[in-house]
């Protein structure tokens, strides 16, 4: 398996600090997420912020599902 990049690091742990701050879980990410229309499993979730493997469009699904309005990269 390819080794995680460091923009794909970054995107997973800014996921990961984002659902932690907003104190969801990944099984209450995949009801949000449902609520949205976006139709995915939790262990498809968990897989993907392990891997560091998604898409943008994950990336603001997820935040815009647990209502993330800004963001810091820093």
């Amino acid at each position: 398996m390819a080794e995680k990049t460091d923009w794909e690091a970054k995107a997973a742990n800014l996921l990961k600090s984002e659902l932690k701050r907003k104190g969801v879980t990944y099984s209450q990410l995949v009801e949000k997420l449902a609520e949205i229309g976006v139709d995915e499993k939790e262990v498809n979730v968990r897989n993907k912020l392990s891997r560091g493997k998604f898409t943008a469009a994950f990336l603001l699904q997820c935040l815009e599902a647990i209502g993330s309005q800004s963001l810091r990269l820093d």
